[in-house]
């Protein structure tokens, strides 16, 4: 089991969705974010005071899979999040880190099948 992050555009998320819809991945958490890496963000007031922090609005994507869906997930996020064309700066990132357990709480179900 992996659990998959994503760090994505906004505008994107329709295109991921669908992406992932033909890879049969249906599951998903979706979290707004903040945040900047080569794109260096733009300006915005923190809590009413002078200063600024550079940061844009991203959205951070969870999904947890088994093992066989993995690849097929990524793929899907990349088809899905990529700029039109050959891509951009800012398009995003990737992380998958190994997944411990999951259970589901209404049965009390564990690992794979609590997926």
């Amino acid at each position: 089991m992996k659990l998959i992050i994503a760090i994505v555009q906004p505008n994107r998320l329709e295109h991921v969705k669908e992406a992932l819809t033909e890879v049969e991945v249906f599951r998903l958490t979706v979290l707004d974010c903040l945040g900047f890496g080569r794109q260096k963000g733009q300006k915005h007031a923190l809590r009413g005071h002078d200063g600024s922090i550079n940061l844009l609005r991203k959205l951070q994507l969870q999904i947890a899979v088994n093992d066989e869906f993995v690849e097929p997930t990524i793929q899907a996020i990349l088809k899905g999040a990529k700029s039109e064309g050959a891509g951009q700066i800012g398009d995003g990132k990737i992380f998958v880190l190994p997944m411990e357990d999951c259970i589901r709480i209404r049965t009390g179900e564990r690992g794979s099948e609590a997926i």
